[in-house]
């Protein structure tokens, strides 16, 4: 079967007995064409399906109208929502989206960046492995403005639009401190990103001003082998690697204690193992979330977590890409001045942080 041709300006110009350049003026609604011709031009462009070559008017405006979004995994319920806005944004402003996913691997990102040179795309929005960032340099050099979203990477002086994860931590942390907490854990993903960080950072800076001595393995960090055999792991964002390190946690803190998650997929994991080891969420001890994911209120007890702005950090993202794609090449260059955006978290407070029974209370 010979695939169907796609119609042209040519086939229409025929059809109508006009020039193609009397064409092109009726449908972009250009002067010098009267009502009734580009009326019939209209009709007959949707009688025939012709549809706008975006790839051949963007090399005669050197304007792709298109912008890159390079993700570590939208299976994470933040960027998927990230990316409803960024589409939405882009899409009110006249622009279309390229998604590329990386799965966290600096190889797949480096081949996205060239896969998105290559397209001339007008900009890149991206989330960075924070492996490496000669292939951000190169993009850059080659005028294409690139805003790095809710991670930094230190080599590269480029703007950045995210969330204030240091804050989210010293609220959630200030909360169950104010609520009497004196055992404190924090359960982190084993990953080096800035994120991960700032909220370590955020939970002992918190700590050492109250003048509680956190010790170094106050700090739990989750690594996805650790889940037991038998429990389904599919990534990072996942309830069965929290799941192990709770069994743990239950041996090991105090009644009373509180554990602050790195996300709520992991406090998840961590209502199951204290579950199983009688210990009730919410009266003997205490969980505090990060993300505010749909299923967060409707644990039993309500999961206390930080809700993160991700639609403000896509909108947010979108605009100071605009502005950086709008001022031409010099914008995109190295030497720009940066500007780090970092949008405020809000602390949601539900029942699992207490009040708890203290050491010796029935």
């Amino acid at each position: 079967m010979t695939a169907r041709r796609r119609p042209t300006l040519r086939d229409i110009a025929l059809s109508l007995d006009l020039s193609v350049n009397t064409v092109s003026r009726a449908l972009a609604d250009k002067d010098a064409v009267s009502p009734e011709t580009r009326e019939r031009v209209k009709e007959e462009a949707e009688r025939l399906g012709y549809v706008p070559n975006t790839m051949a008017r963007s090399l005669v405006l050197r304007n792709a109208m298109t912008l890159g979004l390079v993700i570590t995994n939208p299976a994470n319920p933040f960027y998927a929502r990230l990316i409803s806005a960024i589409e939405e944004r882009g899409r009110e402003r006249g622009y279309s989206l390229m998604l590329m996913v990386t799965e966290d691997s600096a190889e797949n990102e480096r081949r996205a960046a060239e896969e998105l040179m290559r397209w001339g795309v007008d900009g890149v929005l991206a989330i960075p492995v924070q492996h490496g960032a000669e292939h951000w340099s190169r993009l850059r050099k080659s005028g294409t403005p690139v805003v790095l979203l809710n991670r930094h990477l230190p080599e590269l002086d480029a703007d950045v639009v995210g969330v204030d994860y240091y804050a989210g931590a010293r609220a959630a942390t200030e909360h169950v401190l104010d609520g009497g907490a004196t055992e404190l854990y924090l359960v982190e993903e084993d990953l080096e990103i800035s994120p991960v960080s700032e909220r370590i950072r955020g939970f002992r800076e918190t700590l050492a001003a109250r003048g509680i001595a956190a010790p170094d393995d106050a700090v739990v960090r989750v690594d996805p082998a650790a889940a037991p055999e038998g429990v389904p792991v599919s990534g990072p964002f996942d309830p069965g690697v929290a799941y192990a390190v709770g069994a743990e946690l239950a041996r090991r803190a105090g009644p009373g204690a509180v554990v602050l998650a790195g996300n709520d997929y992991h406090a998840l994991g961590l209502y199951r193992a204290f579950a199983e080891r009688g210990l009730r969420v919410g009266t003997d001890i205490g969980v505090v979330g990060h993300g505010d994911h749909p299923f967060s209120a409707y644990l039993d007890p309500a999961l206390t977590t930080v809700r993160l702005p991700a639609p403000d950090v896509g909108r947010a993202g979108v605009d100071r890409l605009l502005e950086r794609v709008q001022s031409g090449p010099d914008s995109a260059a190295e030497d720009a001045d940066p500007i780090r955006t970092l949008l405020a978290p809000e602390l949601v407070v539900r029942a699992s942080a207490g009040p708890l029974r203290r050491r010796g209370e029935h």
